[in-house]
C-alpha cells in the first residue's frame, strides 16, 4: 500500500515567482510548512510540533522547474526513525504526475521522546524514498569571511502558524542574503538584466536550530564556500545579533543561469574573480 498521501494542492502565481522567473525558494517552504502541518495532524504529532521543541533539518533537491501558472501538489510520508523521526514530502505537477522537487525533513528526537504506541502507530504508515541521496556538504569551521547580507526585525507578516518566525520568511530573507551577495560579485540589477541570467537553486539544506519571536532582531551573515564553473555554494548563516546565537543556517547550491536557453552558464572571468576572493575555507561539519 502506498503510504504517501497528499497533505496540500495549489498553483504558482505570478508574484510567487523571482527574478530567474520560476517559483520562488520561500514559497516552496510556505507549501512545506502546510504540508508539514498536516501530515504531523495526521500522524497525532501536531500539538508536539506546535511545541518547537527540538532541532530540524530540511533537505531538498530541485529536480525541475516549476513556473508562472503551473499546478502541483504535495504528497507526504514518515520514512522512519533513524536519529529521531525523518518525514518525505515531493512535489508533483499535477498536470502529468512529474516529480520535480524531493525534500527529507529530520526531526531529532532523544530515544524515548515519542511514546512508544505512537511510534508503533507512525511505524505502520511509513512509505517508501524514491528520491535522492542527499550529500552531506562539508562546513565552515567558523564564520570567519562572512559578510553581513541581510538584517531587519521579526515582523507580524513573518510569523507561523505557532507565533514564531517562520521557515517560509527565514527563507525570504535568505534569498535577500544571496542577491546581495550576487550584487557584491558583479551580480547586480544591472548584469541580470543585460544578460538574461539569475541564480537557480537545484539544491538547499536547512539546519534549524532556534527560534526568533515578533520584534526580536535578526542578522543573515553569507559566506561563499564554493565557487564552480557555473555554479556556486552559499552558506546563509542567521542569528540573533543581541547574543550571536544561531537560529538557522542554510547550505545553497545554484547555477548561474541562462534564462532564455533555461541552462547553466559560466562565470564571466570578472564575476570570478571578484568571488574567489570571497570564498571562505570549509571542512567542518554542522550536526542536524
Amino acid at each position: 500500500m502506498d503510504s504517501w498521501t497528499e497533505t496540500c494542492r495549489g498553483t504558482v502565481a505570478p508574484w510567487e515567482c523571482d527574478v530567474t522567473e520560476h517559483f520562488t525558494i520561500a514559497c516552496y517552504f510556505a507549501r512545506v510548512a502546510d504540508a508539514e502541518r498536516t501530515l504531523a495532524e495526521a500522524l497525532g504529532l501536531r500539538e508536539f510540533l506546535r511545541s518547537g521543541r527540538f532541532r530540524r533539518r530540511v533537505d531538498l533537491r530541485f529536480t525541475r522547474e516549476l513556473r508562472e501558472g503551473s499546478s502541483f501538489h504535495v504528497e507526504s510520508a514518515p520514512l522512519g526513525f533513524e536519529g529521531g523521526l525523518r518525514l518525505g514530502h515531493r512535489f508533483v505537477d499535477s498536470a502529468n504526475g512529474t516529480v520535480v522537487t524531493w525534500i527529507m525533513e529530520h526531526w531529532e528526537l532523544p530515544p524515548g521522546t515519542l511514546p512508544s504506541e505512537r511510534q508503533n502507530a507512525i511505524a505502520g504508515r511509513l512509505g517508501a524514498w524514491e528520491g535522492p541521496a542527499f550529500e552531506q556538504r562539508p562546513e565552515p569551521a567558523s564564520a570567519a569571511g562572512f559578510v553581513a547580507a541581510a538584517r531587519g526585525r521579526v515582523g507580524p507578516g513573518d510569523l507561523n502558524a505557532d507565533g514564531r518566525f517562520g521557515t517560509a520568511a527565514m527563507v525570504h530573507r535568505f534569498t535577500e542574503a544571496c542577491q546581495q551577495t550576487g550584487a557584491a560579485i558583479g551580480m547586480d540589477a544591472a548584469f541580470l538584466e543585460k544578460n538574461r541570467r539569475g541564480l537557480s537553486t537545484f539544491e538547499l539544506a536547512l539546519r534549524l536550530v532556534g527560534a526568533l519571536a515578533l520584534d526580536e532582531p535578526y542578522l543573515v551573515e553569507t559566506g561563499i564556500a564554493h565557487f564552480g564553473n557555473s555554479s556556486l555554494r552559499l552558506i546563509h548563516r542567521l542569528s540573533d545579533p543581541r547574543s550571536g546565537a544561531e537560529v538557522a543556517r542554510l547550505g545553497q547550491y545554484a547555477v548561474n543561469l541562462d534564462l532564455d536557453a533555461r541552462r547553466p552558464a559560466r562565470w564571466p572571468d570578472d564575476i570570478r574573480a571578484r568571488a574567489e576572493t570571497r570564498v571562505v575555507p570549509v571542512g567542518g561539519s554542522v550536526s542536524v
